[in-house]
């Protein structure tokens, strides 16, 4: 039967920022719009109108806006928003003074802390003066080697606030991954701490901060940051002082704030790296701000004091997301370490002790604690749980079910998709549509999206093919760094269909307005000239109670491509014909004979990239004989060598 999962009910419906926000549009320009279908398709056909509604709606702090909301309109890459407008992104994330939380982190279990917005805008301060006393301004770059602290949301503010531009990554990297990402960029002050807590362990970061100073020449100065230590030996780092040395000379005060133009470079983000050098993706301040604010307050429906959290390190974009909620007044739940602590249930301890009202996680921890029977509905009480967010990969509709009844029955559950190349979401949660098993609630107002084929044809409902949006967003690269003619930067998304981005997913709108992705379009296998996404065959297999996760590649042979199938079983079982017989059994019979894979193997473990993802194009490469351009990008390159050189694929 074609049901809903949840139906948000019309109280919620009524009271929902995204309903507020249709009465202002329909105020503003006469209009009647009634639901979120003709809301959608107003956005994306009037952007100016409806970009500037949305920064009206959001409160948006700046010296002027100006009278242009889009110019250069037809152009991708090349329109430009708000280009007569002067903000400063940290001075809208910092609109309060008061004695209410702004941050709540737990590391593990081993360390927890409160920080008011009072205390939060002194640090700023504090942190903005010492940075500039080490000659930072605008343009320049702050580098963050950091867990997920409190100091690493104040770095980014106090670097913003100068007009200076902000770029992080988690201290699990090694030596090799700092340098390639770091080493681009340039920056004159790296942020860094002495080590960090993971599985109930410490790990010493501070030997290896003195191996990376030595490719990173421009670095003036190092803060160290104490988090496993209480006064951690600086001195084994070059240029390096501990932060309170760093802040003794400066008192606290009211943050000032550089108001710059809209496109001034606030973050710069990286590429996986898993195929070359990471690239250094430039985004523009007020582009951010933007659609940080449409997203938090439309889709996610944040409102002012609500307690919104995402499991994230500063190595992925949803970390740059999340402490945009600031913005929206809402409290910053940070956590870091393991999420497995507690056998999986230590978030949703988390969730339960602090009132969380948005819990932000990836697919596969649903999954994973799915696998190994977490039912968190049944020793937490989660009463202002209002949303729950999966991104990172595809989320099954086991998952789905998974979610209703084992973690909260009432509850908007938002499987969103966009990425690090945009840092945001095409697509994602409506709270005032159902949700529907398997899908993305729908397309994300303002974002002109749409599926292509092969020829840049429009395939309409139910189809499969290239997600594309053809007309400019805010948040579109401002370019990547050390690509002068942006050749490089064309070529990554425009390329394919000249004046439209190609995003590399592949996916299918479906009957109910919603959205389906099937994984990377760089990964879609191709057996019999057939295009199968990766996602379809996981969504089965993953079914299996033996299975812990998978990995699916299309392997070049005899002239056409078969599927090869990797399975991570559980621990004490073996893979057998009886299972393998199972496995191709349960694709066949809920996909095509086409899915059912020629090979199947088991393996102890899958690579991932530090922000979980698994890398089937690292896989074939091996498969293939070909080389890892950059081992460095994975959390386990280790893994790799499970699948090289397997007589069974020769």
């Amino acid at each position: 039967m074609d049901q809903p999962l949840w139906t948000p009910s019309p109280d919620r419906i009524a009271g929902s920022n995204l309903t507020a926000f249709t009465g202002l549009v329909n105020a503003r320009h006469r209009l009647v719009l009634k639901d979120y279908a003709e809301l959608y398709r107003w956005s994306v056909d009037h952007l100016e109108d409806f970009w500037t509604a949305v920064w009206d709606f959001g409160g948006v702090i700046a010296e002027t806006r100006g009278t242009v909301a889009l110019a250069d309109a037809n152009k991708m890459p090349g329109a430009r928003f708000f280009p007569d407008a002067k903000l400063n992104f940290a001075e809208n994330l910092l609109r309060r003074r008061d004695e209410t939380d702004a941050i709540v982190f737990w590391g593990e279990d081993k360390v927890r802390r409160h920080l008011t917005n009072r205390e939060l805008a002194d640090e700023v301060s504090r942190w903005q003066q010492a940075f500039a006393a080490a000659g930072v301004g605008e343009g320049d770059r702050v580098a963050a080697f950091m867990p997920n602290l409190p100091e690493t949301v104040i770095a980014m503010l106090a670097t913003a606030s100068l007009g200076a531009t902000f770029t992080s990554c988690s201290p699990d990297f090694g030596v090799q991954g700092v340098c390639d990402r770091f080493g681009q960029v340039e920056p004159k002050v790296l942020v860094c701490c002495d080590g960090y807590y993971y599985n109930g362990k410490v790990v010493d970061t501070l030997p290896r901060i003195a191996e990376i100073m030595a490719g990173l020449p421009t670095v003036g100065r190092v803060v160290v940051v104490p988090y496993v230590n209480e006064a951690p030996d600086a001195a084994i780092v070059p240029r390096a002082m501990n932060l309170a040395d760093f802040l003794a000379p400066h008192a606290a005060k009211d943050p000032t704030f550089k108001r710059m133009p809209f496109n001034h470079p606030l973050y710069i983000l990286y590429s996986s790296g898993t195929t070359g050098v990471p690239k250094c993706i430039v985004h523009g301040a007020g582009g951010v701000l933007l659609m940080h604010l449409k997203e938090l307050l439309l889709h996610c429906d944040v409102k002012p004091n609500d307690r919104v959290f995402y499991f994230t390190t500063c190595g992925w974009m949803m970390w740059n997301w999340l402490v945009s909620a600031l913005a929206a007044n809402a409290t910053l739940l940070l956590f870091d370490g393991s999420p497995f602590l507690g056998r999986g249930n230590v978030l949703f301890d988390f969730a339960a002790a602090e009132d969380m009202t948005h819990f932000g996680t990836s697919a596969k921890f649903i999954d994973a604690i799915a696998k190994v029977k977490v039912e968190p509905m049944k020793n937490h009480r989660l009463p202002e749980l209002r949303g729950i967010l999966s991104t990172g990969s595809p989320l099954a509709p086991e998952s789905f079910d998974y979610v209703y009844a084992k973690v909260k029955k009432d509850v908007q559950l938002a499987s969103i998709s966009g990425g690090t190349d945009i840092v945001a979401c095409f697509a994602g949660g409506v709270p005032t549509r159902p949700v529907w098993r398997g899908e993305l609630q729908g397309r994300l107002l303002g974002m002109a999206m749409d599926i292509f084929d092969d020829d840049g044809r429009s395939v309409g409902v139910g189809q499969k093919g290239e997600l594309v949006c053809t007309k400019p967003f805010p948040t579109m690269p401002l370019g990547f760094w050390n690509d002068p003619d942006g050749a490089k930067y064309h070529a990554a998304y425009y390329e394919k269909y000249p004046n439209v981005w190609r995003h590399g997913d592949w996916s299918e709108i479906t009957k109910h307005d919603g959205m389906v992705i099937y994984g990377r379009s760089d990964a879609v296998l191709n057996p019999g000239g057939v295009r199968i996404g990766t996602a379809e065959i996981y969504r089965q297999v993953e079914k299996l109670d033996e299975v812990m996760e998978s990995i699916v590649i299309g392997q070049d042979w005899q002239n056409d491509v078969r599927v090869v199938l990797f399975v991570r079983l559980r621990e004490e079982l073996k893979l057998d014909e009886p299972l393998v017989k199972r496995i191709k059994d349960i694709i066949r019979v809920n996909t095509t004979t086409r899915h059912v894979p020629a090979v199947i193997l088991q393996v102890t473990d899958i690579p991932r990239t530090k922000s979980n993802k698994i890398v089937e194009l690292a896989v074939r490469a091996v498969v293939h004989g070909l080389p890892i351009k950059n081992a460095e990008a994975l959390a386990n390159p280790e893994a790799l060598e499970q699948y090289r050189n397997r007589p069974e694929l020769k």
